[in-house]
């Protein structure tokens, strides 16, 4: 099947459920996310910084980039103009910096904050406590460049399904317990992102509102050639 006939498949399920497609771009040649673009596609996930700038660059300016892969601080100015939601905000630190790019390019930059909730011991991402002592702090009440519009988590790979099931419902109790206590009048506070290839159908169930789907859309990644040239 081609990059259109399986963004078709996913657009007919998810779009009668709004749930929206991120379509995750890593290590895809700039040729194929215009092919996804060209086929009606406008939202797209990357992790790598560098391969991120590369291809807004090179491709349409209406896409709606997201960062979903972990951010160092450093490379937060890279991204600061265009990027349209930080999926990925796991520590103060972090936000701060984003603050701090995002008012000097004059915007205000949306994020989420990566919870952790996999069994393991390789993903990133904020525990329960300090996802709300970050929104308690007087720090996080002084930014003003940063919105907060919801949560993310990744779980455990390769889990049975009711752990995967259990490790979402989780972040959505977490994300009613937040909306609660802290956006409970905020409108833009309405973004729970679980949910990959394998697994956004139980993700949707537990509430997702959008999900990351890469390889299922493109085929597989060519890893090796795009990791050389962000390096030449």
């Amino acid at each position: 099947m081609s990059i259109a006939d399986n963004l078709l498949k996913y657009k007919s399920e998810l779009d009668p459920l709004a749930v929206k497609l991120i379509a995750v771009s890593k290590y895809q040649e700039a040729d194929a996310v215009l092919e996804a673009y060209n086929a009606g596609q406008r939202v797209f996930g990357e992790n790598i910084v560098q391969e991120l700038v590369d291809k807004q660059a090179k491709l349409p300016q209406d896409i709606e980039w997201h960062l979903i892969g972990h951010l160092q601080t450093n490379k937060v100015k890279y991204i600061a103009p265009f990027i349209s939601l930080i999926q990925s905000v796991d520590s103060l630190k972090l936000l701060t910096e984003i603050n701090k790019q995002a008012l000097k390019n004059k915007r205000v930059i949306d994020c989420l904050l990566q919870i952790y909730i996999a069994d393991e011991d390789t993903k990133f991402g904020l525990g329960f406590d300090e996802a709300i002592e970050l929104l308690r702090s007087d720090e996080f009440a002084e930014l003003q460049n940063v919105r907060i519009v919801g949560i993310m988590g990744i779980a455990s790979n390769n889990a049975l399904e009711k752990q995967t099931s259990d490790e979402f419902n989780e972040l959505k109790v977490l994300f009613d317990g937040i909306k609660l206590s802290f956006f409970r009048k905020a409108d833009y506070f309405k973004e729970i992102s679980m949910g990959m290839s394998g697994d956004y159908k139980l993700a949707i169930e537990q509430g997702s509102t959008m999900v990351r789907i890469g390889s299922s859309i493109f085929g597989k990644r060519n890893h090796q050639k795009l990791t050389k040239k962000n390096e030449g």
